[in-house]
């Protein structure tokens, strides 16, 4: 646990909340998103305990997008069809870092340690400062949380194997509104591929084991 650190990915008002940005503009169904929050907290309290980093690593773009490439704000937009990002909506400004829409959903329990990073692509390790805060940490083992799996999830995951990281999924912690068979595609890959998968109660279990708690009785 001394190199690991938790990586919640994505847990924002703009994917989860009714009234956000996925619910709101694309008529996503959210509350399945929703379900992995009690789960993520409750792992982020055990590596507050064992004294290792939790990092929420959300979208938080310019205001004026001006870093985004075009094939990014067309995705965003559905190719201008729809609201992308930076632009307003009747929640505020789409996924716009100090906006309604970026901040995680109160629901999603917080620590003064923990770090929080901006993204600006799918995945977290672009453009931004995550690789280096990694590194200044000593962390070479990161353990990925949140939504949605099959986009920003495994992007970051992917990403952070290439950069050198160690990777565990908690399958359990993550969700997305795609079908189920593009979450069992892209845990097959992360096992053939990338790393392991693993579910909250084995790793909660192992966090509380007497040899890492330094407990005796």
């Amino acid at each position: 646990m001394a190199r690991a650190a938790l990586i919640i990915i994505d847990m924002q008002n703009d994917f989860l909340d009714p009234k956000g940005w996925f619910a709101a503009t694309r008529g996503a169904d959210v509350a399945p998103l929703g379900r992995v929050i009690p789960t993520i907290n409750a792992v982020a309290a055990a590596f507050r305990a064992n004294g290792a980093p939790v990092i929420h690593v959300n979208w938080g773009v310019r205001a004026d997008i001006a870093n985004l490439p075009a094939n990014v704000a067309d995705k965003g937009s559905a190719c201008g069809s729809a609201p992308g990002y930076g632009d307003a909506i009747a929640s505020g400004r789409v996924l716009v870092q100090g906006d309604w829409g970026a901040d995680s959903v109160p629901q999603i329990e917080t620590s003064p340690a923990d770090i929080h990073v901006a993204k600006h692509r799918l995945s977290g390790f672009r453009d931004n400062e995550l690789d280096q805060i990694l590194r200044r940490l000593g962390v070479d083992t990161l353990f990925y949380a949140g939504v949605n799996l099959d986009r920003c999830v495994f992007a970051t995951l992917m990403d952070g194997c290439f950069q050198g990281f160690d990777a565990v999924l908690l399958e359990d912690a993550c969700a997305t509104v795609s079908p189920a068979p593009v979450a069992d595609a892209i845990t097959f890959l992360i096992r053939l591929l990338y790393g392991h998968t693993a579910r909250s109660d084995a790793l909660l279990s192992a966090l509380a084991a007497p040899s890492l708690t330094g407990d005796t009785a």
